[in-house]
């Protein structure tokens, strides 16, 4: 017997045990040559942004197997931001986004998959997944759920960021209950991810600026048949990119980072944005800091005009030529790297050729570049002796970029919102929400339910707001989140006092507590840590290996 053959004996000899496992789960002799490619499947009841995510991975499954591949279907996790908002289970959705990446990682690698397709809605299954990518580097691609589509209620769309902004009209006595009622009921009608420009649809955009999802998928209805279609398309990109080998760090590079924060500027993009790109980048280990969304920020206006500040949502954006009708206008205008991989195996300049240069004349979500909604970015780095490491402010929407005003303290998110429910807050007032940081939350809540009841009472426009927490994609007012060093580990927000002079320059960059530094210094002096809100489980796991916020609060 010849050596080669031994070789192949032997090898399928130490094999053998591993085929019988597959042969229970519907492998044939000739199946062992195909790639095994892993469909993680984000399906669940939980939230509308995943119900249907079954049928697309059942498409999916369906197609790689029509394409030669043998695809393994398992699940992941979703928790649903807005059902957990406002409430202790809100800790838990940033830590959701580790243990999805963790969980995909786990299964591929484990398993030895030559590929992963993913399937997500929620807000954290695609940088949960995209992460497990970056580190994995196996051929990949996601497949977006897609969106909601809007509500209605009497002539106008709505959002489920309209409930939240109702409780606040319904408090400021501008509604009556009837009608914050009838908002609740008609905000969501179906499934698919929350409608605006918010964080799904914000990371979704992402991911088509990246490369690493089929051309125009990322702004498609949940419950449209070309949704179908774009996952069945994805199965055939994935099984190419396999045979190419073309692999995530292919495409997560530095000028595919800098091409994704120029789109998130482009069309009004979530503040969580920032934090997810940074984690993603760390997982892919491309450099990329806070101060490069500043930079980037200054030369490429708001080109859409969608909810949450603007009009829009995101069906809307895909009538009127979606993504790829937003990256053509940056590229021609020397914003884009169009020399970029994509996973079709072409440059986005290449995949971009039959775009039309300008949007189409009969609609005005995207607007013409010589009238945009905002001559430069929305999402504003600021710094100063309240945040030397950086905090992220979302600008658009508010008629003034500056406050100073005496700060209004809560150590919680629910001691705010009560607060504000009792009509406590007047305009003027910056109010400071601490200790809801990575570490000191744990989970870095998103403080969509103050916010909103702030807008809602009309006071979105006259009083500022920050936090070492996050915000929803639906937020927008004067509003400043991610504020590092978090209060937890003795950043200056801990050493705020009720009253202090506190000024928001957005225009400057500016995040200033106007207390004398000798001041400072005494107050840290005295300041003692506060012991962990949870000294057991996933949480506190969490809290003890979570970085800042202005490294993406990445946990490895």
């Amino acid at each position: 017997m010849d050596k080669l053959r031994s070789h192949e004996i032997t090898q399928g000899v130490q094999r053998s045990p591993n085929r019988a496992m597959l042969r229970a789960v519907g492998f044939g002799d000739d199946d062992f040559q195909k790639p095994i490619v892993g469909i993680a499947n984000g399906y669940s009841s939980i939230t509308p942004c995943n119900v249907g995510l079954g049928t697309l991975a059942e498409q999916a499954e369906k197609t790689l197997k029509e394409e030669g591949a043998m695809p393994q279907v398992f699940g992941t996790m979703t928790v649903s931001d807005g059902i957990s908002m406002g409430t202790e289970g809100m800790h838990y959705s940033l830590v959701s986004r580790e243990v999805i990446a963790d969980s995909i990682e786990t299964a591929c690698q484990a398993q030895r998959m030559d590929g992963v397709l993913a399937v997500g809605g929620c807000d954290k299954n695609m940088p949960g997944a995209m992460i497990a990518f970056a580190r994995m580097n196996i051929p990949a691609i996601f497949v977006y759920g897609g969106t909601i589509k809007p509500g209605h209620y009497r002539g106008r769309d709505l959002t489920i960021v309209s409930s939240f902004e109702a409780v606040g009209q319904y408090v400021a006595q501008n509604i009556d209950y009837d009608e914050l009622l009838e908002v609740e009921r008609h905000a969501c009608p179906g499934a698919g991810s929350c409608g605006g420009m918010y964080t799904a649809n914000t990371m979704s955009s992402i991911f088509e600026a990246m490369g690493i999802c089929a051309p125009s998928s990322s702004t498609m209805a949940a419950e449209d048949a070309e949704k179908l279609d774009s996952a069945a398309l994805s199965a055939r990109l994935l099984v190419q990119a396999i045979k190419k080998n073309i692999r995530p760090r292919d495409l997560l590079t530095r000028k595919a980072f800098e091409n994704a924060i120029a789109l998130v500027m482009a069309v009004g993009g979530s503040t969580n944005a920032v934090l997810h790109l940074l984690a993603i980048a760390h997982a892919a280990e491309v450099p990329l800091s806070i101060d490069d969304f500043e930079e980037i920020r200054a030369r490429v206006p708001v080109l859409c005009d969608l909810k949450p500040s603007g009009r829009y949502v995101a069906t809307d954006l895909h009538k009127a030529g979606g993504i790829p009708q937003v990256m053509r206008m940056l590229l021609d205008r020397g914003l884009l790297h169009g020399d970029a991989l994509t996973i079709t195996g072409q440059t986005l300049e290449k995949q971009l050729a039959d775009i039309t240069p300008e949007p189409p004349g009969d609609q005005d979500v995207i607007h013409p570049w010589n009238n945009p909604v905002y001559p430069t970015g929305h999402l504003s780095i600021l710094k100063g002796n309240l945040a030397q490491e950086g905090a992220v402010a979302k600008i658009s929407g508010i008629k003034q970029h500056k406050i100073t005003g005496p700060a209004r303290v809560f150590d919680s998110e629910e001691a705010c919102m009560e607060a504000i429910l009792a009509r406590h807050i007047h305009p003027g007032d910056v109010v400071v929400i601490r200790y809801e940081g990575p570490k000191g939350g744990p989970g870095m809540r998103e403080m969509l339910s103050p916010t909103s009841a702030l807008i809602g009472a009309g006071l979105g426009d006259s009083v500022g707001l920050i936090t070492d927490g996050r915000f929803s994609g639906g937020t927008y007012g004067m509003v400043v989140g991610h504020v590092a060093p978090e209060a937890f580990v003795g950043g200056t927000i801990a050493l705020v006092q009720e009253g202090d002079s506190i000024t928001i320059d957005a225009e400057k960059r500016l995040l200033q507590l106007n207390v004398p530094d000798e001041e400072i210094e005494k107050r840290r002096r005295e300041w003692t840590p506060p012991a962990p809100r949870y000294a057991r489980g996933v949480l506190s796991k969490y809290a003890k290996l979570v970085s800042t916020s202005s490294q993406g609060a990445v946990t490895d």
